[in-house]
């Protein structure tokens, strides 16, 4: 007896879910191990597993099958009917994009990231300027296929393609409200802060040491080292699927909490891949709700809980212990301070809660701008360091700190930094739940205990999958449709000290 239509098509994508797996892996080893002069012979292999994924999705036989399944979906529960909406979904987005043009993108683009790399150690933007430019024009031409297939502006496809459910509309209201408040936000709590003063922290913070601290952290907020692995790189990411998750850090030898909130941020996209719905590991409606979504639980770790006065009272003896470290600087409010501390600077990745959206704001205006053809690859530096002076006061010292920095566009992922803003709104959202859900959180944290927090997670976001669209999974999760006003609200307690803050009305309308 032959399967059914909609089993048959589970089928098909347990087969994809493999292939993408095999991607994931090659793209983790070609940051993380690969030899930089490999990089056109693991191009052609990204081609052809691409090609493979995008021939499964537009043949003819999952056309058909989910034409019957459509058909028949009446027999369907509520997680296969969503199953079979994210797959239609994958195939109306491969449809809109010739393969030659997917191939002629991964070739593009595993020689941008590779070239990417040797530019930013010689501090070189020219480098890489003419491999921008060619992923650039064919982003251009895949914005406009899927724009014209989806009925959607170009950019608000490219966003589509990462995270669905936002758009440009979403993105502006946010931003509306993020820079009506933020910059005087950003000299209020400078201001607040003079009055006390950080302590420097002194110590031998090696590789091995900083490694052996966030393997330890790591370890009680639940990453598991059987299913998973922690690297170093240049810049930090994750990579894998939930059976075997890659992560990597960035260590910096005189600062110990480069690496540490680095890997807190991707330890958060860890912890979400291994909370999805384990019936469903291998079909689209398992796999995770967008990048936004996912930004949001890396922020989250990293941001709300891992800047914490209870993380800092868990951190503190772990620091002790790796670094050998005492006296006032390493005081639970010392550390606080250093952990919070406001500081106008031009690196995103390295930005403090209160001008990482400004940072993310920056490279959004940016990447539309090249995109619409307001802005050539060749004055983008120029351009990058003018906005940066304009919007934060400060300038990159070279071009690894400045339009270098970050790999995004190497790898054609336009559209994709707006999403941390999103993802920022959306975490302080979810705290706030967090808070009012699990009120011994405080307490927990403090004591090295994470089952609350992540508990939570797991029943409200993780394990929903991509079930639900994004404003609904937020809105079951928080009681509220998403907006920047929980963000606000927390910004304003934590770096003006204020219990309360009005801002719910003045944080701009949802959208």
């Amino acid at each position: 007896m032959s399967l059914a239509p909609y089993k048959q098509l589970e089928l098909e994508w347990k087969r994809l879910h493999a292939l993408r797996g095999a991607l994931s892996l090659l793209r983790w080893d070609a940051a993380v191990m690969m030899p930089r002069g490999s990089a056109a012979g693991r191009g052609e292999q990204l081609a052809a597993l691409e090609t493979e994924c995008h021939a499964v999705l537009t043949s003819p036989k999952v056309s058909r099958l989910l034409e019957r399944a459509a058909a028949g979906q009446g027999g369907l529960d509520e997680w296969e009917l969503a199953n079979l909406r994210e797959m239609r979904r994958q195939r109306d987005h491969a449809f809109a994009v010739p393969v030659s043009l997917i191939s002629r993108l991964a070739r593009a683009t595993a020689q941008a990231e590779s070239v990417w790399h040797e530019a930013r150690r010689q501090n070189r933007f020219e480098l890489f300027a003419p491999n921008l430019e060619e992923v650039l024009v064919l982003v251009r031409d895949k914005a406009a296929l899927l724009g014209q297939a989806l009925a959607l502006d170009s950019y608000d496809a490219l966003i589509d393609e990462w995270s669905p459910g936002v758009t440009t509309v979403l993105i502006d209201t946010l931003t509306k409200a993020y820079a009506r408040r933020l910059p005087s936000l950003v000299r209020e709590a400078i201001d607040v802060q003079a009055a006390a003063p950080v302590l420097p922290l002194e110590g031998k913070f090696t590789p091995g040491r900083q490694r052996a601290l966030v393997t330890d952290v790591l370890r009680a907020i639940g990453f598991p080292f059987d299913r998973g692995r922690l690297d170093e790189a240049s810049h930090a990411f994750t990579e894998g699927f939930s059976g075997d998750i890659r992560i990597t850090m960035r260590i910096d030898a005189r600062d110990p909490f480069v690496g540490l909130l680095g890997a807190l941020h991707e330890a958060g996209h860890a912890l979400y891949d291994l909370g999805l719905p384990a019936h469903w590991l291998d079909q689209p409606v398992g796999q995770a709700r967008g990048m936004a979504l996912e930004e949001s639980q890396s922020l989250l770790i990293e941001m709300l809980i891992g800047r914490s006065r209870p993380f800092v009272r868990y951190l503190r003896p772990l620091l002790e212990k790796h670094f050998g470290v005492a006296g006032a600087a390493w005081s639970d409010d010392n550390l606080y301070r250093v952990l919070t501390r406001v500081a106008r600077g031009p690196v995103r990745v390295d930005a403090d809660e209160l001008t990482y959206p400004l940072h993310v704001i920056l490279r959004t205006d940016l990447e539309r701008r090249l995109l619409d053809g307001r802005l050539a690859v060749r004055h983008l530096r120029d351009a990058w360091n003018a906005d940066l002076r304009q919007r934060l006061g400060v300038e990159p010292t070279d071009d690894a700190q400045g339009v270098l920095q970050d790999a995004h566009w190497a790898g054609a992922a336009f559209g994709y930094f707006p999403l941390y803003m999103v993802g920022a709104a959306i975490a302080a959202q979810l705290h706030e739940g967090l808070r009012r859900d699990v009120p011994d959180l405080d307490a927990e944290i403090e004591r090295g205990n994470f089952q609350g927090l992540i508990g939570w997670l797991r029943s409200g976001v993780h394990g929903q999958g991509a079930r639900l669209p994004l404003q609904d999974l937020v809105r079951d999760a928080t009681g509220r449709p998403l907006s920047a006003a929980a963000a606000l609200r927390h910004l304003e307690r934590k770096y003006l000290d204020r219990e309360s803050a009005p801002l719910a009305d003045a944080a701009g309308a949802t959208a």
